[in-house]
């Protein structure tokens, strides 16, 4: 059963783990971790994303690709707060010999559905995934893919889908953090996307807009998103890079940049009040 306090509440755990994993690194993206911490948190543990920690391979599972695999810390996080593996390998991050990669590694994560990281493919290999469960006509097993905003500029995208829409991937379910930000500045400064909902609409997919920090609102989008079987549903999640620190929020350079002591410390204090709900 849904509990949003629920969620909040492993949100809020989700990006202190995530500013400790990144600064005991060294290196790292919190940015976009800590806008997609409220959706993964969502998906894992608001009864959206059917899975199993004690059984990652379960057949019956949905899958979950983690296109902009630069944010693997908030994956990480949720994958430690279900039990996929020990909390004590989150200090590892980006360590020699570590499970946990700077980037989603299948074949060393539990829990890791592919490798992902170069960025523009996720959607892709979602599809390929969504179309294979749909060689059952009787399978319901869902495909989430969640993409950034600026990943949306790679051309293979759109071709992904493309190939969704014209094969009906009803179980097919992308989902756009759309913080606004990337690498090298303002996404509309870069290469302005427009409007995502309508580019998506325009090529065959349902659409939903929803406030990426509002768990409610994202639990009902997700929910009703993986229910729609008549093609591919986007839901654009509008959020906040770095959302729930302050000094990172809406700062382009804490794309991939690992806090100072100080800054944890600051960090972790400001976390620590916003804690069982979003601020």
């Amino acid at each position: 059963m849904f509990d949003a306090s629920v969620v909040a509440s492993k949100a809020a755990r989700m990006r202190r783990d995530i500013v400790e994993m990144i600064a005991a690194a060294g290196s790292g993206h919190p940015g976009g971790s800590l806008s997609a911490a409220d959706i993964v948190a969502t998906l894992y543990f608001g009864g959206v994303l059917r899975h199993d920690p004690a059984n990652p391979e379960w057949p019956e599972r949905d899958r979950f690709v983690l296109s902009k695999g630069h944010a693997a810390p908030v994956l990480y996080a949720a994958l430690a707060e279900a039990g996929y593996f020990g909390r004590d390998h989150l200090a590892t991050l980006r360590k020699l010999g570590s499970i946990l990669q700077g980037h989603p590694d299948s074949k060393k994560t539990p829990g890791v559905e592919v490798s992902t990281g170069s960025l523009g493919q996720g959607l892709s290999i979602a599809a390929g995934l969504a179309a294979g469960l749909r060689q059952n006509p009787d399978d319901d097993r869902a495909v989430f893919c969640l993409l950034g905003d600026g990943e949306l500029q790679e051309g293979q995208v759109w071709e992904a889908a493309m190939f969704a829409a014209h094969h009906g991937l009803g179980n097919l379910v992308a989902i756009v953090d759309d913080n606004g930000l990337q690498i090298d500045g303002a996404c509309s400064e870069v290469m302005c996307l427009g409007h995502i909902a309508a580019k998506f609409v325009a090529f065959g997919w349902k659409a939903a807009e929803v406030d990426g920090h509002d768990i409610p609102a994202l639990h009902d989008a997700l929910a009703a998103a993986k229910s729609h079987s008549e093609g591919p549903t986007v839901v654009v999640a509008h959020t906040i890079k770095g959302k729930g620190v302050s000094f990172m929020e809406n700062e382009a350079g804490w794309h991939g940049k690992a806090p100072s002591a100080d800054e944890l410390a600051t960090a972790l204090a400001e976390l620590a009040l916003s804690e069982g709900g979003v601020r």
